[in-house]
């Protein structure tokens, strides 16, 4: 009898999309043999899983909750390979339970969050839909009083762009203009010097390369730099940026005004980050024809 190790119930699983226990359960019974293991499995009514769960889910929704008392919430994204998919009833409603576990046990951790039914879920809809379809991410905001802060929400774009928001002050009117901001210009920090030290030095080198193609004194040049590095600043920081609704005020002048501060905000875009693949559907009809 092989020694089934944990690695090999995870390259498994990897590679076919299903879950931990019916992965092991396979190598098993293929005394480690992997490729039997996957021959197995395709033909224990895994093989739409197995097919697909190797293609690139970049599509999908991203949802919100938040509390009644507005001091708690969540966002989440799930991914699927097509947006047909991601309007599917069927998708749509495991999303939701999914949102709904994340708000009831406040877990942010996506494999602790999905073990047990959850994941057989996935696994089903998978079966069912026919494309792979993956819990992506999940975080909270949240405050210990409900006097502490103020938590809103803002969806856009047919729930392809979800921002959570806080603020100290103000109210839920105001926390809600400053999260539909978040959405349409998509800042990177609330305040200047919480831009990342690696972002600005890389940013930097960028700049400094194209100043130095003018051939201008190095003392010029150097200005020429700190000047595109305080522009870019204050264009990926929160409070420097003209307020979506309102050009000529800037968010932080808008939050000064009503006695108001942002204290943290988190916006989700579906598929950001994910490389997708672009798919030559006439080079596949002529590759399919020659078969």
């Amino acid at each position: 009898m092989a020694n089934i190790t944990a690695g090999m119930v995870k390259e498994l699983r990897e590679r076919t999309g299903l879950g931990m226990m019916d992965c092991k359960k396979a190598l098993v019974e293929a005394d480690g043999d992997m490729e039997k293991a996957i021959d197995d499995l395709r033909k224990a009514s895994g093989l739409k899983a197995a097919k697909k769960a190797g293609r690139v889910a970049a599509d999908g929704t991203v949802l919100t909750k938040i509390s009644e008392d507005g001091n708690f919430g969540v966002i989440l994204e799930v991914n699927s390979e097509t947006d047909f998919v991601a309007r599917d009833e069927n998708f749509l409603n495991f999303a939701n339970k999914v949102l709904e576990k994340a708000f009831d046990t406040r877990e942010i951790d996506v494999e602790a969050l999905m073990a047990g039914d959850l994941e057989n879920a996935r696994e089903a809809l998978v079966q069912k839909i026919g494309e792979n379809i993956s819990v992506r991410r999940v975080a909270q905001i949240g405050f210990e009083n409900v006097n502490d802060g103020i938590v809103e929400t803002y969806i856009h774009s047919n729930n392809r762009i979800a921002v959570l928001v806080a603020i100290k002050g103000g109210d839920a009117s105001l926390a809600k203009d400053i999260a539909m901001h978040v959405a349409a210009v998509n800042p990177i920090v609330v305040r200047a010097e919480d831009v990342p030290k690696e972002l600005l030095a890389k940013e930097s080198e960028i700049y400094s390369a194209q100043a130095r193609e003018s051939g201008k004194p190095e003392e010029i040049i150097e200005k020429m730099i700190q000047g595109r590095l305080r522009k870019y600043v204050a264009e990926v920081s929160l409070l420097d940026q003209p307020f979506v609704k309102d050009g000529e005020v800037t968010v932080g002048a808008l939050l000064k005004k009503a006695g108001a501060d942002v204290l943290s905000f988190i916006r989700y875009e579906v598929g950001e980050g994910i490389e997708k693949e672009e798919v030559d559907f006439a080079a596949e009809v002529a590759a399919a024809a020659k078969l």
